[in-house]
């Protein structure tokens, strides 16, 4: 007779903290470092010049006749590369309904399906954190060579539709036992330019050595930080990144629960109706297509045209490609106001025809300047003239930082934090607007598609310290 199988005791899984608490602390700790494996910041500016001079850049506009690979269909009108991969710019027809007020326009957008990877490599040296940051050339930079992520590359980059190098360091993003992972959450790109675009914004902290290339330094936040109180050096890229860092909540306390702050932002998305439809590039009323741009008839907004690329340093040498022309130079800003003591910004939830679902939280104001010169006051967008008019002793932070590079021609925006007072932005803050904490924005940052690309800019400044309320 046999004796009896016993099976083994089954084995307890392992369980682990759900989050890790140093990992506020060592962000903290990193912002704070002014120096690191890069001496200080003007180390930084020497080593992007060494970078211009060790590559070749030139961007040229160009008709839409010399572009490479990229043509307008000649039953839609739109403008795509016969790859079928990177890019189409089509027409977007958008109605909007807001509380029985309406609205309704026309204009051309981007559409890039693919989701991309917005990656920075983290790794601790001397017990602090540093972040590997690339010197990256985009087309439309106005001065073209800016700070940017590790990995910042669409689907058809990274897997090589264009035919060219491989990503440098992208293995780090795709493969689970290269690092671990600190922040990886889809947002969107810019909704008034881009359809339903996001990307996964991506921190990871190596596991073991990283080899080196002389186009990455590695850089504590804090001197992120000061980059970032300079003109157009951190790329709009790394920002959006660098929003997404995990950081402590320093206040505790604020004029709205984290509950009823979800709940407001739940009914803005509920009394905002959003149809956002595409539609032929051809005749897309309002706006004139003319040999080297597609404009709007009043000259207004934004165009759409051509360049030729010569890049060096990038995956491919040289190329042809559209772009987006902003007609004048953004302001983006946050009202800020102590209350009970506490930092607090007035957000505002933004309507945009390419947003996935109908409003994200945006900044207070969010706006070209020279689109509304022609309104009378009394209809100019809310919050504008008094950030255009702040006493400069008000001004806690401006700087001027591009926009996303990859895709639009020097476009540009001047950031700002305003202090105001009672009087200027009251604590009942008018529809569409509310008081939050940066510990209750950050925390939002934690999911998709809460705050917007303006947004998450301006929240880089604060966690990185380069500004502080």
């Amino acid at each position: 007779m046999t004796a009896p199988t016993v099976s083994p005791a089954p084995v307890a899984p392992a369980l682990r903290p759900r989050r890790d608490a140093e990992l506020p602390s060592r962000f903290t700790r990193s912002a704070a470092a002014r120096t690191g494996l890069v001496r200080d910041t003007a180390d930084v500016h020497s080593w992007l010049e060494e970078r211009r001079r060790a590559h070749r850049f030139r961007v040229d506009r160009i008709p839409f006749t010399e572009l490479d690979g990229w043509s307008f269909d000649p039953r839609t009108g739109n403008l795509g590369h016969r790859s079928g991969k990177f890019f189409t710019v089509e027409g977007l027809r958008v109605a909007t309904s807001t509380d029985g007020r309406e609205q309704r326009w026309h204009q051309p957008i981007i559409r890039q399906p693919e989701v991309g990877i917005l990656g920075i490599l983290v790794k601790e040296f001397d017990g602090v954190l540093h972040f590997l940051m690339q010197a990256k050339m985009e087309p439309g930079n106005r001065n073209l060579l800016q700070v940017s992520p590790t990995v910042q590359a669409t689907r058809s980059n990274y897997t090589k539709a264009h035919k060219g190098a491989d990503v440098r360091y992208v293995e780090y993003f795709t493969d689970p036992r290269r690092g671990r992972v600190l922040a990886d959450v889809l947002q969107s790109e810019h909704g008034s330019w881009f359809f339903r675009k996001s990307n996964r914004n991506m921190l990871v902290e190596a596991i073991g050595d990283v080899p080196e290339h002389d186009d990455f330094r590695w850089l504590t936040l804090g001197q992120i930080g000061e980059l970032l109180l300079q003109d157009n050096v951190i790329n709009m890229d790394a920002r959006t990144v660098l929003a997404c860092a995990p950081f402590p909540d320093a206040e505790g306390v604020s004029l709205h629960s984290d509950t009823a702050l979800r709940s407001w932002f739940t009914t803005e998305r509920a009394r905002h109706d959003v149809s956002a439809e595409r539609v032929p590039l051809a005749g897309l009323p309002g706006w004139v297509r003319g040999e080297h741009s597609i404009d709007h008839e009043e000259g207004r907004y934004f165009g759409v045209v051509a360049v030729g690329v010569h890049a060096g340093s990038r995956e491919v040498a040289s190329w042809t490609q559209p772009l987006f022309e902003p007609k004048g130079e953004g302001v983006t800003a946050f009202l800020t106001r102590r209350i009970g003591g506490v930092p607090h910004l007035l957000v505002h939830a933004r309507v945009e025809g390419g947003f996935l679902d109908t409003v994200e939280l945006g900044p207070t104001v969010q706006y070209t300047p020279s689109n509304y010169a022609h309104l009378p006051p009394a209809e100019r967008p809310r919050f504008l003239d008094l950030v255009l008019g702040a006493d400069p002793a008000r001004i806690r932070y401006e700087a001027l930082h591009s926009e996303e590079g990859g895709r639009f021609l020097n476009a540009e925006s001047r950031y700002l934090f305003v202090d105001t007072d009672e009087d200027q932005a009251p604590l009942e803050a008018p529809p569409g607007y509310l008081w939050a904490t940066t510990g209750q924005l950050t925390a939002l940052l934690r999911h998709n598609h809460y705050l917007n690309v303006q947004a998450r800019t301006l929240l880089s400044c604060l966690t990185s310290g380069a500004v502080r309320l």
